[in-house]
């Protein structure tokens, strides 16, 4: 059974306008199980003609509190339909259930969380020199936004910036993954139940060129990009020359550092699930281990004896830890990493290529693999792999420690490991990455902005910030004082 996915634009469900599609592929089994439609330019075009007369006609004359009503009603369907969501989106990209199920949870409470800050967003009035003058400054939205998402964790980055688009006031063209679409319609789906406007919340389906066409749009007026630094490097340029703002999270290669006075048992679990958890194929993968030489062999060898305990198999079945590859490319993408390590001198001391045995014989699953002694300037340490590689280093003090983990173009997030509370504030001042976990790993809230620094993106999405990413400043000026002005003179 597969099921015939259609465009949503402008509160229809519709087909592409040449009847283009193509196929959701089952990771685990390579089987079909969807349909998704391939958007044109011209449909594309008519996404963003009909969010601009929903945000002009009836979006920006809602209430905060008419948003937050339909954001909430959107957690309450999202909460209710968490199973069915969760199935799909483990059918969809190979994550394993246990972690998709948590993310539908995850994102329902993002919905709510933001339906709060809606009616919370206030300005700002301000003192002047004038005399008789009142002046203040208001927060208001962009208008239409183009939301351009990831295939690894579908719902959970498109929760990232969705309810808080909307609860500025913003009309939304989100744009995901072909390799991974079938959720973000579903969100669509809940959203129209919901009882949001037509053009309000829209989605166009299909591959780069449809991006593209959406974020290359001189009538969208904000961008947020969830991807790869090239097509972010790309998209940052033509919004540049459109004068467009954008918001970008664009990967990382982040440091977790583990130190002599750690405590060892907990630090080795969070090196684990830094790189294991969702099968590395997380923008924050904690792929680089740095480890401080008192505790490098034991580190190593605890860490190898782990991986190979690692239940592989069926993402579907909640006692699977790690899943599959999501695609095909990102498949030979991992391989080849794994091969040009071996290539180059580390030590392979985990895994190292397809993962074979029962259940294992269709799916895209590749091995937890370690390399130890690793140097930095390694392909294996030096690019983003996105899969289940994990890079052991070895350092000796606090300033060796911060060299390696800075020298990377990327700054995401990192990890720091140690009992000593100093230390620790020391490091989360030098290392360079919008994110610091001390002494756990991979953790978020919804009230904490995340978003990097370096070739990792520019802007946050979650807390104030997200909210704050889609709003802009408008200034009020009010002579109260019945003066007639001087028309040739400017007071200052």
């Amino acid at each position: 059974m597969t099921t015939t996915y259609q465009l949503f634009i402008d509160g229809q469900w519709r087909p592409a306008a040449d009847g283009g599609t193509l196929p959701a592929i089952n990771p685990y089994n390579q089987e079909v199980h969807a349909t998704i439609p391939v958007a044109t330019v011209g449909d594309v075009e008519e996404a963003i003609h009909a969010a601009r007369r929903a945000f002009d006609r009836t979006w920006s004359k809602t209430t905060p509190g008419e948003r937050a009503k339909l954001l909430n009603k959107v957690a309450d369907l999202l909460d209710a339909d968490a199973d069915r969501m969760a199935l799909l989106e483990t059918t969809d990209n190979g994550k394993v259930i246990r972690e998709t199920h948590n993310q539908m949870g995850y994102a329902a409470r993002i919905f709510r969380y933001y339906a709060a800050w809606a009616d919370k967003m206030h300005g700002d009035v301000i003192p002047l020199d004038q005399k008789d003058t009142l002046d203040f400054a208001i927060r208001v939205p962009y208008g239409v936004v183009a939301c351009v998402t990831a295939w690894n964790s579908p719902v959970a980055i498109l929760t990232n910036t969705l309810p808080a688009a909307l609860a500025a006031g913003n009309c939304v063209i989100l744009k995901p993954s072909e390799h991974a679409s079938t959720t973000t319609l579903e969100v669509a789906k809940f959203c129209e139940q919901a009882g949001f406007p037509a053009g309000v919340v829209q989605v166009v389906t299909g591959a780069g060129d449809v991006g593209a066409a959406l974020t290359g749009s001189t009538l969208v007026d904000k961008i947020s990009f969830t991807g790869s630094p090239g097509v972010g490097r790309l998209i940052a340029a033509k919004a540049g020359s459109n004068l467009k703002p954008v918001t970008m999270e664009l990967g990382g290669k982040s440091p977790n550092i583990v130190f002599d006075d750690a405590d060892f048992d907990r630090a080795l679990i969070g090196a684990l699930a830094g790189i294991f958890g969702a099968t590395g194929q997380t923008c924050i993968a904690g792929s680089r281990l740095l480890v401080q030489r008192g505790v490098y062999d034991r580190m190593v060898e605890g860490l190898a004896k782990r991986a190979a305990m690692i239940r592989m198999g069926d993402p579907r079945l909640p006692e699977t830890e790690m899943g599959t590859a999501a695609n095909e490319p990102q498949f030979a993408k991992i391989l080849s990493f794994i091969e040009a390590a071996k290539g180059d001198g580390a030590r392979l001391v985990a895994g190292g290529g397809r993962a074979e045995g029962p259940g294992l014989e269709k799916g895209f699953f590749i091995e937890p693999t370690i390399f130890a002694d690793v140097k930095n300037e390694m392909k294996v340490a030096a690019e983003e792999i996105f899969g289940p590689v994990l890079s052991i280093i070895p350092f000796d003090d606090e300033d060796e420690a911060v060299s390696i983990a800075n020298d990377t173009p990327y700054g995401l997030a990192s990890g720091i490991w140690s009992e000593n509370i100093s230390r620790c504030l020391r490091m989360m001042r030098s290392i360079q990455s919008g994110v610091v976990w001390v002494n756990t790993y991979r953790v978020a809230a919804p009230q904490a902005p995340f978003g990097g620094m370096k070739d990792s993106g520019f802007g946050r999405v979650r807390g104030e910030a997200g909210i704050q990413e889609f709003m802009q400043t408008k200034n009020v000026f009010i002579d109260f004082s019945g003066d007639k002005r001087d028309p040739f003179s400017m007071k200052f």
